[in-house]
């Protein structure tokens, strides 16, 4: 052996490749706990420590091969939600085409947000990250813009403030589309059973809900308030059709897991769907093809939108023109669970 040890040498006696060496010294990810333990033990008996220049040029510029993405959403519930499956399938596509990584944590609220961000980009991890479930004014915008990270907002760039590169869908459009679809076939009552109102898009659809009834001289409509879970979907769906007198002959759903959810509590009342009720999903993922009857949703390219996304990062990132704009909007597809309702 030379008398100088190398990072080779200490990655021959651990059993490892020099890549993982790199990865212990940087405090990276992708080296289990025993690995790590067996490189830096080599290290130490060899005499070995990451030469400072290298090291300090090594976190001297962001990592553009990997971009971040936080969710703070249970980990059991994100794996439920076929959205976010398809959401991020989008973004994996661009990353694909230039050997990148998407680098995913699941967090329980915003503050912990905040901190993976502020570490990320402290140590120079990611070249840029996604926002997703935006709140209005939403404190994150200002907190990227002051750390300089380029991010991209998955939401209206109303919610931004306008101070932030912003894809959306016109979830306003989708909402009058559907509700001029159910009042064409005569329906007067029409619920909603939404997602959390603290989200932005969440926001946005319930005052469409409330301005299109108005406007076309509906019952005012019931928006009962959910974390998106088919629990909570079902829950809330219980609640609407127990009441007699406001009973709904229609109902719109956030999302896909609740629709369903709601056909099931539906049968539970001996209730025929369309006959007695009529249901319309968010998203149409795959369960919507797969329920008896299938489901009618707005339906729209999520994949699409998460290529989308992505690709206007990059654009950021390597500092190319780039400008918000909006993804296609959701248009309606009719199934089975749409009809008149029989008093019509």
């Amino acid at each position: 052996m030379s008398l100088r040890v190398t990072i080779r040498d200490v990655a021959a006696r651990a059993g490892v490749s020099a890549g993982a060496v790199s990865l212990v010294f940087n405090d990276r990810p992708g080296v289990s706990a025993p690995t790590r333990a067996k490189v830096r033990a080599a290290a130490t008996e060899l005499g070995w420590v990451p030469n400072p220049a290298a090291h300090s040029l090594a976190r001297a510029t962001p990592n553009t091969d990997t971009v971040g993405l936080v969710v703070s959403r249970p980990a059991r519930q994100l794996g439920l939600e076929p959205f976010y499956m398809e959401f991020i399938s989008g973004i994996e596509s661009v990353l694909a085409e230039r050997s990148a990584s998407l680098l995913l944590r699941l967090v329980a609220d915003r503050e912990q947000e905040s901190s993976v961000h502020r570490a990320w980009w402290k140590e120079r991890r990611v070249g840029g990250c996604v926002l997703v479930d935006l709140t209005e004014n939403d404190p994150r915008i200002p907190a990227l813009a002051r750390l300089g990270m380029p991010a991209v907002a998955a939401g209206h760039p109303g919610l931004t403030g306008g101070s932030a590169t912003a894809v959306w869908t016109d979830d306003a459009a989708a909402v009058e589309e559907a509700v001029r679809y159910l009042a064409m076939l005569g329906h007067r009552r029409i619920a909603r059973v939404g997602g959390d109102p603290a989200l932005g898009h969440t926001a946005i659809r319930t005052r469409a809900l409330e301005r299109i009834t108005a406007e076309l001289g509906l019952e005012p409509a019931r928006s009962l308030p959910t974390d998106f879970s088919g629990q909570a979907g079902a829950r809330a769906t219980r609640i609407l059709l127990a009441s007699a007198d406001r009973r709904p002959t229609a109902i719109i759903y956030d999302n896909d897991i609740m629709a369903v959810a709601g056909a099931a509590v539906a049968h539970e009342f001996g209730l025929h769907i369309p006959g007695d009720l009529s249901l319309i999903a968010w998203d149409d993922s795959q369960l919507c093809r797969l329920t008896h009857p299938p489901l009618s949703a707005m339906s729209h390219d999520v994949h699409g939108f998460g290529a989308q996304v992505a690709r206007s990062l990059y654009d950021l990132i390597d500092r190319r023109p780039v400008t918000s704009g909006p993804a296609p909007t959701p248009v309606l597809l009719p199934r089975g669970s749409s009809a008149p309702p029989r008093a019509a």
